[in-house]
């Protein structure tokens, strides 16, 4: 880019203004004006690497890709993948306590040996081995089951990571020595020391890319759905439109999580309030 520093290239109003346009149709995410300097800094770095004179040869080349890798890229780039193993607790320690226990008396007394759950906006993958160590825990001693828990996300890169299942030491802090004893492999991986995601969790596990404003391949019933700090990058209307379709997703008595800063304020729905970001089926 004409050796221009990053803090030189300068994103016009109608360039944020087309992008923003752009990336609300495709996948519903609302980047406000004040996203603007995030977007410019965060689009400014892959520019220079491509060379690009300008947001408008970026754009068209994103576009113009077929097989949307390049806007796969655009959107990494402008979302942020933060997550870890057992995020907001208070979660993972309802579904201990309190959920699970319930549904498996349920399932067992109905003869329905069957649980469906969804990570929706999975990121890395951290959150749908959670949830998968937190069922394997509930059910042990319980018999044969047949447990299945997706994963979807946006991002093919995210996605990527999390079939791999590999993780660096720090990453798995959160777990308790005799859970990581159980579900996780101790490996050495370029002299360093990762933790590799066991059998017993890839059996129960699925990932796919998955746009949410497209459709959904996805059958139901659910038992539940983790869909944390994704509604966020969302304006109302479509935050509705995702309720709205999670409710038919969920069978009766199953329960939907957000994120620790989302709440259903302002949204029409069905939900019973269980606490803060737990809603229930009824």
């Amino acid at each position: 880019m004409n050796g221009l520093t990053l803090k030189e290239v300068v994103l016009s109003e109608d360039d944020f203004q087309y992008i923003s346009d752009i990336v609300y149709k495709h996948c519903g995410i609302n980047l406000h004006t004040g996203k603007k300097e995030l977007v410019r800094a965060r689009l400014a770095k892959i520019l220079r690497q491509g060379n690009f004179n300008n947001f408008q040869e970026y754009m068209r080349y994103v576009l113009e890709d077929k097989t949307g890798r390049e806007f796969s890229v655009l959107i990494d780039s402008l979302s942020t993948n933060l997550t870890s193993f057992f995020r907001e607790k208070q979660h993972f320690d309802f579904l201990k306590d309190n959920f699970l226990p319930a549904l498996i008396e349920r399932k067992k007394k109905d003869r329905n040996f069957r649980i469906r759950a969804w990570s929706a906006g999975c990121s890395s993958g951290e959150e749908v081995y959670s949830i998968a160590i937190t069922l394997l825990e509930a059910l042990s001693g319980q018999g044969q089951w047949d447990v299945k828990i997706l994963g979807t996300d946006i991002s093919t890169r995210m996605l990527d990571t999390a079939r791999k299942g590999y993780y660096d030491e720090e990453r798995v802090s959160s777990f308790l020595l005799q859970q990581r004893n159980k579900y996780l492999l101790s490996k050495r991986g370029n002299g360093r020391k990762v933790f590799e995601a066991s059998k017993a969790l890839r059996d129960i596990v699925v990932f796919r890319h998955l746009n949410l404003m497209e459709d959904w391949p996805i059958k139901g019933p659910l038992d539940f759905i983790f869909c944390r700090n994704v509604m966020i990058y969302f304006d109302k209307s479509t935050q509705q439109f995702l309720i709205d379709r999670y409710w038919d997703m969920l069978d009766s008595g199953a329960v939907l999580f957000t994120g620790h800063s989302e709440s259903l304020t302002g949204i029409k729905h069905r939900f019973k309030y269980v606490q803060p970001t737990i809603y229930k089926k009824t």
